[in-house]
């Protein structure tokens, strides 16, 4: 069963899609935050997770990210790593008042950028006692290195100071500065950023994915936001609780979960889904049912009752 709920996250009203399970069964449950990826919003990829892991038993709430989506905040399309963070710690904190859920077995996942969040979230919030991810990234990493790591450190440059001259244009009243996150047509995608953008692309804004409150594009303020926040430098704080992560084996972006991985320490697993890209996981039902059975098992091992 789906409802519609609001809660706050530092002044203001986050708009989610609670899952409940339709078993019956009455009592505290088990609760996983689920998070977007970034210009997601809580009908695609954590919608979709949320529902499947809810059939699975557990209370899953996907949400909108501040400024995203059907929640508040302006600008309309500011990606801040601090305050998704910030949102994650606000979902939880929403969980941990209902009577359905179990207060002290509440989880956390984030797919794609919020992969990265939920590893940040999850260092800082003890109430978070055991985190997955689906095709993580940094999202500032991504941004400074390119979705490969390859990327020349002068985009970057050249995208900080786009940003400075935006907020500059913005202090002069010409309203809020933009940029497109993806391309016209493939074609385009591909000479600038190759099968990754281009399978972007056929998520977001084709049938297959689209929706009419996805972000098609940030602010150029998110991007100075993102110079100097770094998901992983901490991650080694969420032991001794326990990380899962899965990882397409065909993900261009792979290299950020094996260095988060690499960073983290034990109890810890990575686990490879053979032929999966980055974005197949987000709905692809090849990969996203393995997904599921493993992110399954490891909640319901991980947050048991044993009272």
């Amino acid at each position: 069963m789906r409802t519609d709920v609001t809660f706050p996250s530092a002044g203001l009203k986050l708009a989610g899609h609670l899952y409940t399970p339709d078993d019956g069964v009455v009592g505290p449950r088990p609760a996983i935050v689920v998070s977007h990826p970034g210009s997601g919003v809580k009908e695609q990829a954590a919608g979709l997770y949320a529902l499947r892991l809810a059939e699975q038993g557990f209370v899953a709430l996907a949400f909108d990210a501040a400024c995203q989506g059907e929640s508040e905040g302006e600008p309309r399309g500011l990606e801040d790593p601090a305050h998704r963070v910030e949102d994650i710690k606000a979902a939880v904190s929403f969980l941990t008042t209902r009577d359905d859920v179990a207060a002290d077995r509440i989880g956390a996942l984030g797919i794609c950028a919020s992969g990265g969040y939920v590893l940040s979230a999850t260092v800082s919030d003890h109430r978070i006692k055991v985190v997955g991810t689906v095709s993580a990234v940094d999202i500032a990493r991504q941004f400074r290195d390119g979705a490969d790591g390859a990327q020349d450190p002068a985009v970057f440059q050249g995208m900080l100071a786009a940003a400075a001259a935006a907020r500059t244009a913005e202090a002069r009243g010409e309203g809020v500065q933009t940029f497109p996150l993806f391309s016209d047509t493939a074609e385009q995608a591909r000479a600038l950023g190759g099968r990754h953008a281009v399978e972007g692309c056929e998520y977001y804004c084709s049938d297959r994915a689209q929706h009419p409150r996805s972000a098609k594009s940030f602010t150029w303020s998110s991007v100075d936001r993102m110079a100097f926040f770094d998901a992983f430098r901490f991650v080694h704080l969420i032991a001794p609780r326990p990380l899962l992560m899965i990882v397409g084996r065909e993900a261009v972006t792979s290299w950020m979960s094996v260095e988060a991985f690499r960073n983290a320490r034990a109890p810890k697993e990575l686990h490879w889904i053979e032929g999966a890209s980055h974005v197949d996981l987000y709905d692809q039902e090849p990969y996203v049912g393995p997904a599921v059975e493993k992110l399954t098992d490891f909640f319901r091992a991980q947050l048991a009752d044993t009272g």
